[in-house]
């Protein structure tokens, strides 16, 4: 039994590039200082002594730089290439953190934070076009699978080892952070060849090859119906779940008392249960041919489960049967929700289906903290966590609905114009 999983995982990740592994070692030294983002909110109400809803509307800047900042890396890419906007994003990445723990004024902070993410979120686009230039057809779907187990590997990693540090004192979280990521910056330079200018402008053009789709679409996903529905569920669920890095450290410092340490350890099973499980769970899932949909709709209802035991109690057993169960759901929506926008497009409209589809993920992502936190500072936790549970509800029977609907009319439903 052991030997055949060995074999699994080792089968899976044969014939991958040096420059794939590179690439995602470069990603699981700078995921494994990842610490800000996990504690921010923590680190604004507690060290700052900023209101929740201060501290939301910080963590709303973080999103809008992020939504901003990815656009602006798709453009950095195209303009400069891969390679350079990676380097120049780790490394300001990296001195920004450095300084960014001694702004304490709110409107200050404000102003740093979005310009940290506007910069630092242009790394996203740059480093899925370089996956793409250093993998090929047969291989691109594993290269980027590999990044996303580094990913997660170092986001278990950074928030272990960050709820220790945050114990110990706040700013070690910025010195870690924005170390990690100047030491994945000097990494890529050192051990990265760059490529020629013609090869890194080709990178983009190599992602048409990494698999053909077998459905035809409308030209424009503006103009399709049921994708601009599903963006819009999309919306909803990842609202829901970003909640997990705003709201809930919240909710586990204040309501269930653990200290930072406790806190890291459960961010960090989050991670650690994502590398294990996930890469095995999805691929037992598409050998059985089941529907996209379907499945992010029983993922979107474990997420309803998952918020509504937050009400059930105040002890860490409680904590930790959140954590399993957002993971669980996780898996079951997250990959398949990028797999079935994929599928939706052509090649020749895929840029523009992904764009759309993370515009929707970026507005969640800022208006995840900033509700979680209105919701919290007006109504208590407790109310907060019906309402999180009833809109998952919703969601998934609009998920529920899709899928029908994409069973009677597929590709017909479109606006014309």
């Amino acid at each position: 039994m052991i030997q055949q999983t060995l074999h699994l995982y080792r089968s899976a990740y044969q014939g991958l590039s040096p420059s794939v592994w590179l690439l995602a070692g470069v990603m699981l030294i700078n995921r494994c200082g990842t610490m800000v983002l996990p504690f921010l909110t923590l680190y604004l109400t507690q060290h700052l002594h900023y209101s929740v809803t201060d501290a939301g509307i910080v963590m709303a800047v973080y999103g809008s730089g992020a939504f901003v900042g990815t656009f602006l890396g798709g453009r950095l890419t195209d303009r400069f290439g891969f390679y350079h906007t990676q380097l120049f994003s780790l490394l300001f990445s990296g001195f920004f953190l450095l300084g960014l723990q001694f702004v304490t004024h709110f409107y200050a902070l404000c102003a740093s934070v979005f310009i940290f993410t506007l910069l630092g979120d242009a790394f996203r686009p740059a480093n899925q076009t370089a996956i793409a230039h250093y993998s090929d057809a047969d291989s691109r779907t594993r290269a980027f699978s590999l990044n996303r187990l580094a990913i997660n590997l170092g986001w278990a990693v950074g928030g272990g080892l960050g709820g220790f540090l945050a114990g110990i004192d706040y700013s070690l979280l910025f010195w870690v952070d924005g170390l990690t990521c100047i030491a994945a910056g000097l990494v890529l330079g050192a051990l990265l060849p760059a490529p020629n200018r013609v090869e890194d402008n080709q990178a983009t053009s190599a992602v048409k090859d990494a698999q053909q789709d077998t459905v035809q679409v409308v030209k424009s996903p503006y103009r399709d119906v049921l994708f601009l529905v599903f963006v819009c569920f999309v919306a909803c669920y990842l609202m829901v779940f970003m909640q997990l890095f705003s709201i809930v450290p919240l909710f586990f410092k204040q309501v269930v008392h653990l200290n930072e340490q406790q806190i890291g350890a459960l961010m960090a099973l989050n991670g650690i249960l994502i590398v294990i499980i996930e890469m095995a769970l999805v691929h037992s899932l598409e050998q059985q041919k089941r529907s996209k949909i379907r499945l992010i709709t029983w993922g979107v209802l474990l997420t309803a489960v998952s918020y509504f035991s937050l009400g059930l109690g105040n002890q860490i057993a409680i904590a930790f049967v959140y954590v399993v169960l957002v993971t669980i759901s996780e898996m079951l929506t997250i990959p398949f929700i990028q797999s079935f926008t994929v599928d939706r497009s052509s090649p020749a409209t895929r840029g523009q289906y992904l764009g759309l589809y993370a515009m929707g993920g970026a507005l969640a992502q800022t208006a995840a903290p900033a509700f979680g936190s209105f919701m919290v500072e007006q109504f208590g936790f407790q109310t907060h966590w019906l309402v999180i549970t009833a809109i998952s509800l919703v969601t998934a029977g609009g998920f529920w609905w899709l899928a029908k609907a994409l069973e009677t009319k597929p590709h017909e439903i479109s606006i014309n114009y």
